[in-house]
């Protein structure tokens, strides 16, 4: 019994959710790019990129532990509550990279692995400490959080090219209105825990303006897909409506107190956004 409880808190640390969205992304990216690869790659590069991002999660547990415990959200994870030793989850996290990140390079390809060790050391070592330091961190945690369909897009062609990068914008766009959404929701939390978040610092209003620009700058940006020709007109139908429908309900809470409400929608919508693009990129390609 106790056996299995620590396997379900390791397995917590990695943040499975967050893994299981990096699987599909990184999928994607594969599934997209020109060139042919091995079947086996494909699940080498899929796998091993979810370990780097289980890896990098887990250090972010391990760091901002003491913080954890003062926020409502995460103070049931595993090392704010004292349930894992600090050591062993430092352990767990670095052995995770130093299986995932060799497995790229030496068995898919150089690039895809030097991709995967700059998203690592930017979340661990960048992003975590500055949440604590500016808002800014937003922009600097959404370059590992867009890295997956990169990194698939490189393991087929083994260069980072202007589609390549086109897919990886759309992911780092996504990001910002989707954690700008978070962030109005959980404010207080935040707050409590020291993280200098965008509503905290400059206030809900401006986190509302600018989740708006960025869904607007999402619209745009995944559209480029289409005369890139890495998708079709079903893709391009559904990213033009989804996209248009996302922008439109960012824009309502502009200058409204429509409450946590509002964000909590803004923020499932924007899941439901990616899985509807995402999704009609894999159609477009049957098609």
């Amino acid at each position: 019994m106790a056996n299995s409880v620590l396997v379900r808190d390791l397995v917590a640390l990695t943040k499975p959710r967050i893994t299981a969205l990096v699987l599909l992304t990184t999928a994607g990216g594969l599934g997209l790019a020109p060139g042919e690869l091995p079947w086996h790659l494909h699940l080498v590069t899929v796998l091993a990129t979810g370990l780097v991002v289980s890896a990098a999660s887990t250090l972010n547990n391990y760091l901002e532990r003491d913080t954890d415990a003062l926020m409502q959200r995460t103070r049931r994870r595993p090392l704010a509550a004292g349930r894992i030793s600090p050591q062993l989850a430092l352990y767990f996290g670095l052995a995770l990279a130093a299986i995932s990140i060799p497995a790229l390079v030496f068995l898919v390809h150089p690039l895809p692995g030097l991709l995967a060790f700059i998203a690592f050391v930017s979340y661990v070592w960048l992003y975590t400490p500055m949440k604590r330091m500016s808002t800014d961190a937003l922009l600097v945690g959404a370059v590992p959080g867009a890295m997956p369909p990169l990194i698939g897009w490189t393991a087929v062609t083994g260069t980072i090219d202007l589609a390549g990068l086109v897919l990886f914008m759309v992911l780092f766009v996504w990001q910002l209105p989707h954690f700008l959404a978070i962030a109005i929701y959980c404010g207080e939390d935040y707050a409590r825990g020291g993280h200098k978040v965008h509503p905290v610092v400059r206030g809900v209003e401006s986190a509302k303006r600018w989740a708006t620009i960025w869904a607007a700058a999402q619209l745009a940006v995944s559209l480029l897909l289409v005369p890139l020709g890495v998708a079709g007109w079903f893709y391009c139908v559904v990213a033009a409506v989804a996209g248009t429908a996302y922008l439109v309900f960012a824009a309502r809470g502009i200058g409204r107190d429509l409450g946590r409400d509002w964000s909590k929608r803004l923020m499932m919508g924007s899941i439901y956004y990616l899985c509807a693009i995402f999704f009609s990129l894999a159609i477009d390609s049957w098609l």
